[in-house]
């Protein structure tokens, strides 16, 4: 083994990496490319429209409402210690619209959502389907992949927005119940301190979680290995994927719309 040998395995890895980035990219840019030529699809958009959004509401829904109401008695507990019970509806809406609201929701939606255009495509391309569609002089990144980035794009800032009104909704109903707040008092701490950009970023980040999550779908689907192992790998690698960079987009997000 010669000393340059770690150094190989190193810029190979490297390379993989960015190679693998630059086929997202270029697939990213294709998909956005499609975005606004004929034909368009409306049904399948109208498909992928309910199947994200709507049929993801109660996931979305419930971990906000408990991640709501744990944020609250955490907050209580942590304020205690300095006599600072008062901050909790504050911190909870603020915590909640920024960070936890859009974050805990796209990985709601890229476990469910990710996995499911994944294994969905995947197989089409097992079973040569999509090899049918290009026989039919169907272009498959404009049937299959357009309609679905487009309806989660719009679908999770949607699904954002009512879940982090049912974690507010959560930990006022923890704050007083459980914790001895008067319910005017909560609400309008709540009110008084959150604002429209609190909001509005939240909104902001769900909408390219949204596209994050249905481009990893579409992109482990279409370039899934053949066989029930490949749609396996590609659906394990597309809820991944979606994870880590939802992750990433969340800080680089927020270093831009909070850091001055």
């Amino acid at each position: 083994m010669t000393v340059t040998a770690p150094l190989a395995v190193v810029g190979r890895a490297s390379f993989t990496a960015l190679a693998a980035v630059g086929r997202i990219a270029l697939f990213a840019a294709a998909v956005v490319g499609h975005l606004f030529r004929p034909p368009f699809y409306p049904k399948e958009f109208l498909h992928a429209l309910i199947q994200i959004g709507w049929l993801s509401l109660p996931v979305v829904g419930l971990t906000a409402l408990f991640t709501g109401g744990a944020l609250a008695l955490q907050i209580y507990a942590g304020g205690a210690r300095f006599s600072a019970e008062a901050v909790v509806p504050s911190i909870v809406a603020i915590g909640m619209t920024r960070e936890l609201g859009p974050v805990l929701g796209g990985l709601m939606v890229a476990a469910r959502v990710a996995s499911s255009i994944a294994a969905e495509i995947g197989t089409m391309k097992v079973t040569e389907q999509i090899d049918a569609l290009v026989t039919l002089s169907t272009h498959p990144l404009k049937y299959l992949a357009v309609p679905r980035v487009l309806a989660a794009t719009i679908a999770v800032p949607v699904l954002v927005a009512v879940g982090d009104s049912i974690g507010i909704a959560g930990g006022w109903a923890v704050g007083v119940n459980r914790l001895d707040f008067n319910s005017a008092t909560y609400l309008k701490n709540t009110v008084d301190f959150l604002e429209f950009w609190d909001v509005g970023s939240g909104l902001v980040k769900g909408a390219a979680f949204g596209f994050i999550v249905a481009l990893m779908g579409c992109y482990h689907g279409m370039n899934s290995g053949r066989g029930a192992q490949g749609v396996g790998r590609a659906t394990k690698s597309a809820v991944v994927a979606a994870s880590v960079l939802i992750f990433a987009a969340n800080y680089l997000l927020t270093e831009i719309f909070f850091t001055s």
